[in-house]
């Protein structure tokens, strides 16, 4: 399942949250069973490390990434688990470097047109957009393709299904990260079929 870009994988990135590992692998299905064949795993509670385990040993045609990396000590706690990719909710210095030096392509976090240029500096064309509504959404992503259009983002952060047509037909994204594809109060109640439905209206996206 190996890809030119990460941008290039899926309309959307299902950004998770798993708080039980025994839920991560039939979750991982059902999204593969969707045709979404991504999942970014947020480092946002105690099991998402096990999960990313689980996840990597049991769905391997799932691509699986690890969020919310926030430190040089979550890039190399991920990787171990078995990520295959990295994204993160900002940058500093020390934390591109620890993304570069990680041997697995990532989505390092900006929010200003500053953040951009950081990342161009290294080289860096792909990047997230978050907290993507909160910060300009859209009209930010316009703004920015005339100076830097070499840049293309994976917006994240408030972005619904019913929004998610209007990011994704700009030409400087390449997917969007969303959460509605996996609610906790589907996760709970194990209602696979449903997140497979919500999977499958994702792909149709484009």
């Amino acid at each position: 399942m190996m890809t030119s870009s990460l941008l290039d994988l899926s309309p959307v990135i299902p950004v998770v949250v798993i708080d039980d590992p025994a839920d991560a692998v039939p979750l991982g299905r059902a999204l593969a069973d969707g045709g979404v064949p991504v999942i970014e795993v947020t480092l946002r509670s105690p099991a998402a490390l096990d999960a990313i385990r689980v996840i990597a040993a049991e769905v391997p045609d799932l691509r699986l990434g690890a969020g919310t990396i926030c430190n040089p000590e979550q890039v190399k706690l991920a990787v171990e688990a078995g990520a295959e990719f990295l994204v993160s909710p900002g940058v500093t210095d020390r934390l591109l470097d620890a993304l570069q030096d990680s041997g697995v392509p990532f989505l390092a976090g900006t929010s200003t047109p500053s953040d951009m240029l950081r990342l161009l500096e290294r080289g860096i064309t792909e990047a997230k957009l978050f907290p993507a509504s909160a910060v300009g959404g859209p009209a930010l992503l316009r703004a920015v393709a005339g100076p830097l259009p070499q840049l293309r983002f994976c917006p994240t952060g408030g972005i619904t299904f019913n929004s998610a047509r209007e990011y994704l037909s700009l030409a400087n994204v390449g997917c969007i990260g969303g959460t509605w594809l996996t609610p906790r109060s589907l996760v709970q109640a194990k209602d696979w079929a449903a997140v497979s439905r919500l999977a499958a209206e994702a792909a149709a996206l484009r």
